[in-house]
């Protein structure tokens, strides 16, 4: 275990030391003060690395990261897990933009709401699934071109219909579920809005309970009303402006 304080600390600085404790063998890591600085996590390997950030961490946390488990203790930036092959991150407030880009591995929780662009070009990597839960809501362009995984839109802290413009647009695989109904007329005519049935409700409570033992919150809480999906009606949604048939 190593405790390393990045108060005013460049970012290359940084992630050097914590690459250099990696390669001695050290699995823990605790970051304080923490502000702003990029790409920690980023390309690192190990399952069983573990990276604590107290601070506000900069843009492309996690990307192309392939194990570790980040934890964050309160918000973070722009394009969290951009790329990610494998590992969890968890965000125990808010998190900006761009979520999940271009994901092909692995899980990112995060407890409060999330910005624009949450999850596009998400796609999956072979038998790898990524997966998104987020408890609050998000902004506009959520799930924009989604190839493959599973997002999860909670909507614990807002009594409000999600008002995200753009839901879904042009998404083409993978699943979004949804805990509350949405008014579906105004959303992508690309895709198809279903209730959830016991089947997918049996595939989700795993990673529910994960999700809630994660952020140490009831599962019932979570589970208390109705889980909708949203599922692509093609794989190809713009295949007609391309060709005659």
């Amino acid at each position: 275990m190593i405790t390393i304080d990045a108060s005013g600390m460049h970012y290359k600085e940084l992630n050097q030391l914590i690459r250099e404790g990696i390669e001695k063998g050290i699995k823990k890591f605790f970051l304080e003060n923490v502000n702003g600085q990029y790409y920690i996590g980023d390309g690192i390997k190990g399952d069983d690395v573990v990276i604590n950030v107290n601070g506000v961490p900069g843009n492309d946390l996690g990307a192309f990261m392939d194990g570790p488990t980040l934890i964050i203790n309160g918000n973070a930036q722009d394009n969290i897990g951009n790329t990610m092959n494998a590992g969890k991150i968890l965000i125990k407030g808010d998190a900006g933009d761009v979520v999940g880009y271009g994901m092909r591995g692995g899980k990112i929780y995060i407890l409060g709401n999330a910005g624009y662009r949450v999850g596009i070009h998400m796609k999956g990597y072979n038998e790898q699934m990524p997966i998104i839960i987020i408890g609050g809501k998000v902004g506009s362009f959520f799930a924009e071109y989604m190839a493959g995984g599973i997002i999860v839109l909670l909507g614990l802290n807002d009594s409000d219909e999600f008002d995200s413009e753009y839901f879904a647009s042009g998404m083409h695989g993978g699943t979004i579920y949804l805990r509350k109904k949405i008014d579906f007329s105004k959303y992508s005519k690309e895709v198809e809005l279903y209730e959830a049935d016991e089947k997918d409700m049996d595939f989700l409570k795993k990673y529910l309970v994960d999700y809630a033992d994660s952020f140490n919150i009831a599962l019932e809480g979570i589970t208390d009303k109705p889980f909708y999906k949203i599922m692509p009606s093609s794989a190809r949604p713009y295949a007609h402006l391309y060709t005659s048939a």
